[in-house]
């Protein structure tokens, strides 16, 4: 099998540093590098090196304009991207176990490949997301923090958390569902939640919600009192988005209760409110579509990826 990955990327590449997809020697395959007749000509090159049982390394530059004298991807969209084709022999096989062992405990660590070499190493081996360094396909470091999936936490178990668990869940980030009523049919419902909570009262939620940098809460209680206590616990948290359903007016009159309280300016503007992307959404389904897309924003940004195109 081989294993394709966006070692680095730069400009409009439709695929970003950390993108794989995996090709065996029956021609399936899994996961993405960044589609289009780019990914179409990649494949087949991989299928090619495995039928010759080529077991080196290649390091294949994308440049993704017509004009480019080489190193042509077939797509016009500007930037470039660099793909790692990476052979997994069977001896990998224990380290394979330990990264899937990684990403079902949500503990965070280090995918390093080098030229025959797959390890996992301690998440402190690494600041940022990625990091890559090549001579060439002999001399090569691709580093990738991996296992710890971005947590969502909603507050509120209703229809909308049930159609946002939905959709989040599928973009990998594990859902938490906060809620002060045990019978709640649309809280039984969620089978997309990782782990579903119910408090005694909503003065509990601050205390259940972790700070962090990959923590992203949305508050959707049944109303604005329950909405504002439990805003007023997270709001010296660190958090990487804080958001807040509710109408526009609705939420002027939160704030201007906050702004009352004393809460400063600088705290007051991390909330996100009215939720999610301006696209008049009306159903669960439509709301939860427009939070989701804010959050994805709000997180490929702070990866650095300015990138708005497919």
């Amino acid at each position: 099998m081989l294993l394709l990955v966006v070692v680095n990327s730069s400009g409009s590449s439709p695929g970003r540093a950390g993108f794989k997809m995996a090709v065996d020697d029956v021609g399936q395959l899994a996961g993405s590098i960044g589609g289009g007749i780019m990914e179409v000509k990649l494949v087949e090159l991989a299928k090619n090196r495995l039928e010759k049982g080529l077991e080196t390394p290649l390091l294949k530059r994308q440049i993704h304009q017509a004009t480019a004298a080489k190193e042509q991807s077939g797509m016009i969209c500007s930037g470039e991207q660099t793909v790692l084709f990476f052979p997994i022999h069977a001896a990998f096989q224990p380290v394979i176990q330990q990264i899937l062992q990684q990403h079902r405990r949500n503990q965070a660590a280090v995918l390093h490949l080098r030229p025959a070499l797959l390890q996992v190493l301690p998440e402190t081996q690494l600041e940022s997301g990625v990091r890559f360094w090549a001579g060439d396909e002999t001399d090569f470091t691709y580093e990738e923090k991996i296992g710890c999936q971005p947590e969502l936490w909603i507050v509120g178990g209703g229809h909308c958390a049930l159609a946002l668990s939905e959709l989040m869940a599928k973009l990998d980030f594990q859902i938490r569902v906060l809620d002060d009523r045990p019978q709640l049919n649309t809280l039984a419902k969620n089978r997309f939640a990782r782990q579903k909570i119910i408090l005694g009262a909503y003065e509990q939620a601050g205390a259940r919600i972790p700070s962090g940098t990959s923590v992203y809460v949305v508050v959707m209680t049944l109303g604005y009192r329950s909405d504002e206590i439990v805003v007023r616990q997270l709001l010296g948290k660190p958090l990487a988005y804080l958001g807040v359903l509710g109408s526009a007016a609705k939420m002027a009159l939160v704030l201007e209760r906050l702004r009352a309280a004393g809460y400063p300016p600088e705290q007051l503007n991390r909330i996100r409110t009215p939720i999610g992307l301006p696209i008049c959404s009306r159903t669960p389904e439509e709301i939860a579509v427009s939070i989701a897309a804010e959050i994805i924003a709000v997180k490929n940004t702070a990866l650095g990826d300015n990138f708005s195109g497919i």
